[in-house]
């Protein structure tokens, strides 16, 4: 399991894409990886990144965005 996945963190790191990366978990596998400084935007909010990516409202930014 964790070969695959750290070969995926290098495909996505060496892609030169935007990528965004979410979770505890996840983290650990681009630390792992070596290819954290590659990676566009990590979040240690797993589950809030897939709300987000989902639409749904996050109470945090609904507070900013109405200020």
């Amino acid at each position: 399991f964790s070969t695959g996945t750290v070969e995926i963190a290098k495909k996505v790191a060496e892609s030169g894409a935007v990528s965004v990366v979410g979770g505890g978990d996840t983290i650990a596998a681009i630390n792992l990886a070596g290819v954290a400084n590659s990676i566009t935007h990590i979040s240690t909010g797993g589950g809030a990144s897939l709300e987000f990516v989902e639409g749904r409202k996050l109470p945090g930014v609904e507070v900013l965005q109405s200020k």
